[in-house]
């Protein structure tokens, strides 16, 4: 059994204040912690443990009892292979504001030194732009400059690395190509602000470098943002799968601070907006994302700021929940849905990601959506179905690997024929080939019986003559039966459909599959409310949030009465 006075001090705090941190860090402790702590194949190095803490207070700040607690789990190694971690792969989040770097930059610089005693253990700040990396590196090198007749007999230095004499290890900060840094030998990574990567290519590249120096490890430390389907959304679902009791096969020790009811945030306001008195004030529930805030006054001043500038501004509202609160929102006014919402299409529970399921849907009645902008860019087509008043939807979607902006466009596209991303092609061509969207569709619709195919009056006129390649008729006044109904006003057929996918939405009436393209593509989408009063969707931004997938599902609903099952009553 392992004792350490500062991790049971923190787990009694835990215990005793329910409302200061929320559910992970309570299941943090169940799952893993108390786990870990009464194994009996761990070694705890207490000795190097205190002497980081001293190192830490004495030439940097006085530490809270949160980091002493997360400090611990970095000094456990396997008992009969003292090399190996414990915990290889750290993953910290919490709101903007709470001492980040003032945190973890104390203990990369200890892991330097002799009091660690692990030769050439150097380490790697990793970060999208020059300012946050160097952010990170200029809370050592500050210390070095204010400390130089002690710390020279120590360290070399200069403003892109410091060096230690003894050990000969290295700390650098990195923000350039990452093609240039494959193969370091590397003994932690630290990466800085996840939120701000859109792909896997500068991560991959720098964990290439991690296994060659004993206690290999990597420390994610970051709050939230406003990408999702990213590499911080995949960390965070894997977290809680782990925290959830899945087993913990790579060392994954997820530190989780956030809130996870907006009701929440409200609640420490809500009797000062009536006295004005900021004594008034119980922050309580805002320790939830931020640990930082009991004994930082200045942090909840800046909180307490934001909080009542984001009611004033809309447009900060977004921003001041992901980042101060760790909980993503888009503006509710414009957002199609929030992202909980989405994620509840997907899967029946979203913490564990189990799939919703549809029970059989072949041979039932179906309607298809079409929706693209330009076929050298994106094209979208499903099948909508309805049972049990579940509107189902399941799409596939071409994107041209030619387009301009398909660098630019920030979805993980690399995922491709993993789970939840089997649902679309890249297709390495000038343009996509429309026939092939149809031939699809055709395979696809012999499983089903289709009603109607539905597409806006523009997208028709692209793809009229495939139609009448394959045989495939219009609806007119004249064919009322036709195959293929044309939107010919698509701002009034929005007008009328969206108040009913909001209300399906908010039931959980809606079952996308494990859909991330899907989900991107909702997310992607704002509703906006015209002089008229009426909702039309756009696009959240028009070159590289792309939301066809959803608009052939909002082409599909603009018909989905179709779908109603007809109830023939018999007279005896």
């Amino acid at each position: 059994m392992i004792c350490c006075k500062e991790v049971d001090e923190y787990i009694k705090f835990v215990e005793e204040n329910p409302n200061e941190t929320d559910d992970e860090i309570k299941l943090l402790i169940k799952n893993i912690v108390k786990p870990t702590l009464s194994r009996d194949d761990v070694f705890f190095d207490e000795d190097k443990y205190y002497k980081c803490i001293r190192y830490c207070e004495k030439w940097y700040y006085k530490l809270f009892p949160y980091q002493k607690f997360i400090y611990a789990f970095v000094f456990m190694y396997e008992d009969k292979n003292r090399d190996v971690v414990i915990f290889p792969d750290i993953f910290i989040l919490m709101g903007r504001g709470n001492g980040k770097d003032g945190m973890i930059m104390p203990l990369a610089n200890f892991l330097q030194t002799h009091y660690y005693g692990v030769k050439n253990y150097h380490i790697d700040i990793v970060a999208t732009s020059e300012e946050q990396a160097l952010n990170s590196f200029n809370v050592v090198y500050n210390m070095l400059e204010d400390n130089k007749e002690t710390m020279r007999k120590y360290f070399y230095w200069n403003k892109t690395e410091v060096i230690n004499k003894i050990t000969h290890s290295v700390l650098r900060y990195n923000t350039a190509n990452a093609k240039t840094k494959d193969g370091k030998q590397t003994g932690m990574i630290i990466f800085n602000e996840l939120h701000a990567y859109e792909d896997y290519k500068q991560l991959n590249v720098f964990k290439s470098g991690l296994g060659k120096i004993i206690h290999s490890r990597k420390i994610t430390i970051t709050t939230n943002g406003t990408v999702r389907e990213g590499p911080l959304d995949e960390k965070i679902d894997v977290s809680k799968s782990i925290l959830n009791g899945e087993k913990n096969f790579t060392g994954l020790l997820p530190i989780l601070y956030k809130i996870n009811e907006k009701s929440l945030i409200d609640i420490p306001m809500k009797k000062f907006l009536k006295t004005n008195d900021k004594n008034d004030i119980d922050m309580t529930f805002w320790c939830q994302a931020n640990p930082s805030l009991r004994f930082r006054p200045t942090l909840f001043n800046e909180i307490f700021t934001d909080y009542l500038d984001m009611q004033k501004s809309k447009s900060y509202r977004v921003e001041f929940y992901a980042k101060r609160m760790n909980l993503p929102q888009q503006d509710e006014e414009q957002a199609v849905a929030d992202w909980d919402t989405i994620k509840r299409a997907s899967y029946s529970d979203t913490d564990k990601e189990i799939p919703r399921t549809t029970g059989p849907i072949e041979g039932r009645k179906a309607i298809i959506g079409i929706d693209y902008a330009s076929l050298n860019d994106f094209a979208s087509a499903g099948f909508l179905f309805k049972r049990d008043g579940e509107y189902i939807w399941r799409q596939k979607t071409w994107i041209c690997s030619k387009s301009k902006f398909f660098g630019d466009i920030k979805f993980p596209f690399h995922n491709i024929g993993q789970e939840g991303f089997q649902d679309f092609v890249i297709v390495d061509a000038e343009s996509i080939d429309a026939e092939e969207i149809i031939l699809w569709l055709i395979t696809e619709m012999t499983k089903y019986n289709v009603q109607k195919w539905t597409m806006d009056t523009y997208r028709f006129l692209l793809l009229k003559s495939i139609f009448e390649k394959y045989g495939i008729s219009i609806e007119t006044k004249e064919n009322p039966y036709g195959q293929v109904r044309m939107i010919r006003r698509l701002d009034s057929i929005m007008a009328i459909v969206a108040p009913r996918i909001e209300v399906a939405f908010a039931e959980g009436k809606i079952n996308i599959g494990n859909s991330a393209i899907m989900r991107w593509a909702i997310n992607n989408t704002a509703i906006k409310i015209g002089k008229d009063g009426n909702k039309k969707y756009e696009k959240i931004e028009p070159k590289l949030r792309k939301n066809d997938p959803f608009m052939a599902f909002v082409a599909a609903m603009s018909v989905q009465e179709l779908l109603d099952e007809k109830i023939i009553y018999a007279y005896v």
